[in-house]
């Protein structure tokens, strides 16, 4: 497994990473005992970061994590999760700095660890912009010191919302989903910005939440129609061309050498598995240009989330 420096941290992390969210059965109810052994598979080959957060499956997966992780030597894992978003509506977010650093501690006793690697604001978009920057970074800062986290991070999925808070206070790390994918590259023209700022960069979601794949999006995807449809015509030319479209998706999104890491979810050890043997088989050229011909017209197509003054 390939591996590269997070920016100015000097993390060194694998370049396909583990997702947490499908341990909280976010795309299909999950048996635990397979889940713990997807994680094992992980780190036995290669995969040394694991990240996760108390909203999958409402601390399922965090919990459901700490099993797999108990038997586990620290030092075999960087582990990253998030905090200020406890559920799917906006009332379920708090950005507060009592919140979140109560919530770092809920995440430490269910992840069964005395310190986590990155310590996440889970979904900014959901929250005042000035309270992120002010308040609950701030209260990030003050948990890295007590020794709880190493490093402080951001996520949303408005890639416009980076530079507007990195331009007002320092992370270390960002996670951005859904936007360096075959249908959309929207954080590439960023990335000149985030080498600047010495961040590693987190890049979830390379299927795009299952768009890019034979299965085919869960029913809650909030992706409008015309890239669905978009999507399912691509999967349907991989088919016929004897492969899957989720592998042409995650080879082109790992064989960007400026991201650091690749975050796929999954709780089934054979998927693992898949997934490591996809991410070093030879990219199909000719496949991935027709492939692009017809995403071509929902490139950069995206769907509204969190606060309307945010997007």
């Amino acid at each position: 497994m390939q591996t590269r420096t997070l920016g100015a941290t000097g993390v060194k992390v694998s370049a396909l990473a583990y997702g947490g969210s499908s341990l909280g059965s976010a795309f299909r109810a999950i048996d635990e005992a397979e889940g713990i052994r997807s994680v094992h598979v992980a780190l036995d080959h290669g995969i040394n970061l694991i990240d996760t957060a108390p909203y999958y499956g409402a601390t399922t997966a965090e919990t459901v994590l700490g099993k797999a992780l108990k038997t586990v030597a620290r030092d075999r894992y960087i582990l990253a999760t998030k905090v200020a978003r406890y559920g799917p509506e906006q009332k379920d977010f708090d950005f507060s700095a009592a919140r979140v650093t109560r919530s770092v501690d809920e995440s430490l006793a269910r992840l069964g660890v005395d310190h986590v690697d990155f310590i996440q604001v889970h979904d900014m978009e959901f929250g005042d912009l000035d309270q992120i920057v002010n308040e609950t970074i701030p209260a990030l800062r003050a948990v890295q010191a007590a020794g709880k986290a190493r490093f402080v991070g951001i996520s949303c999925l408005p890639v416009r919302l980076f530079r507007h808070v990195l331009d007002r206070v320092a992370v270390d790390q960002i996670q951005s989903y859904c936007h360096y994918c075959l249908n959309d590259t929207a954080l590439a023209d960023l990335l000149p910005y985030l080498q600047t700022k010495g961040v590693g960069i987190f890049n979830s979601a390379p299927l795009a939440m299952r768009l890019l794949s034979t299965e085919g999006p869960p029913t809650w995807h909030p992706a409008p129609a015309a890239l669905r449809a978009a999507c399912a015509e691509a999967a349907a030319l991989c088919r016929a061309r004897g492969t899957d479209l989720g592998k042409l998706a995650l080879q082109f999104s790992m064989a960007n050498p400026d991201i650091h890491t690749h975050i796929v979810g999954t709780a089934s050890p054979a998927r693992v598995r898949q997934n490591l043997a996809d991410a070093s088989a030879p990219l199909d050229q000719e496949l991935l240009a027709d492939v692009l011909r017809i995403l071509a017209p929902v490139h950069n197509l995206t769907w509204s989330s969190g606060r309307p003054e945010n997007n």
